[in-house]
């Protein structure tokens, strides 16, 4: 039995934690807004971007004009995996969710007898993999010192997969994120960008382009490209602030809950001690 002094410590520790989960998780809230918005503002776009260049895939097809990042190498050998996660913990199983998304695409692959490169986004995703595919890590991208993600960001990581791409280092790109649903569900996603994969948009005939599909095509998929690293980096910023939230609300209910069990193991203590003390009080007293 632990006694008066510990369980006082005690209480008081989890009261210290309890005002830091507290203060976690009014901040969280605060950045979800933000991020939320962020994140459900840049949808329109995409699912835009998406639409115009289904249809303009659709028209080229698979001609040999086709350029290189719809139609691909020919080949499926080499896959790059690009992990976007967290670069901060205390966010439930963010980081967990789609480490083991990624993991699971991986085994899968080298399953097959693919060869399998990784490049991570955020430290977490890098902390998780590392353990087990130390030899397929090609890269690394820190956004520690981001405060906030924007288009130039996504650009960059965009740039680095493209170079890996023109140089003949994979043939199919794929980037692991969470997507936003609400503060207690983001779900784990895999999307293809290189080859590039599009739905819908078959109402590309409709139209003529000038300059040609090929042309369009070839200086708009870097930039979808781009747009969907940006849309994942927001859809993962966005989850991040509801996991943390619901993290830390969850432990705060969790530090109120022990704090009212220590309180009582206390009072129980403590009456125990003054009824034993009385009882030896009164003994010596009958004995004089």
């Amino acid at each position: 039995m632990p006694s008066l002094k510990d369980l006082k410590n005690k209480i008081a520790s989890v009261k210290n934690t309890r005002k830091i989960t507290k203060a976690m998780q009014m901040v969280s809230a605060a950045k979800l807004r933000r991020a939320q918005d962020a994140a459900e503002a840049a949808r329109p776009y995409a699912e835009r971007m998406n639409a115009v260049m289904a249809g303009l895939s659709a028209s080229v097809g698979t001609s040999e004009s086709a350029p290189r990042l719809l139609a691909g190498t020919g080949k499926d050998q080499v896959h790059l995996l690009v992990v976007m996660t967290a670069e901060r913990g205390l966010c439930g199983g963010f980081n967990s969710t789609i480490a083991r998304l990624a993991r699971v695409r991986a085994n899968e692959l080298l399953a097959q007898g693919k060869t399998v490169k990784i490049l991570t986004v955020g430290k977490k995703g890098r902390e998780q993999l590392r353990r087990d595919f130390e030899a397929s890590m090609v890269g690394h991208i820190d956004l520690s010192d981001v405060k906030r993600v924007g288009y130039a960001n996504a650009q960059n990581i965009a740039r680095e997969v493209l170079a890996r791409f023109e140089a003949g280092e994979f043939d199919v790109a794929t980037i692991f994120y969470n997507r936003f649903q609400s503060v207690i569900s983001q779900v784990p996603t895999a999307q293809q960008i290189i080859p590039a994969k599009f739905e819908g948009g078959t109402t590309s005939a409709l139209y003529d382009y000038e300059p040609s599909e090929e042309a369009i095509l070839a200086d708009l998929l870097p930039r979808g490209v781009a747009t969907q690293i940006f849309t994942a980096l927001l859809e993962n910023g966005a989850s991040e602030q509801g996991a943390r939230m619901s993290a830390m609300d969850n432990a705060t209910r969790n530090a109120g809950d022990m704090i009212k069990k220590y309180t009582t193991i206390y009072n129980r203590s403590r009456q125990a001690a003054i009824t034993k003390e009385l009882i030896e009080i009164i003994s010596g007293a009958e004995a004089l």
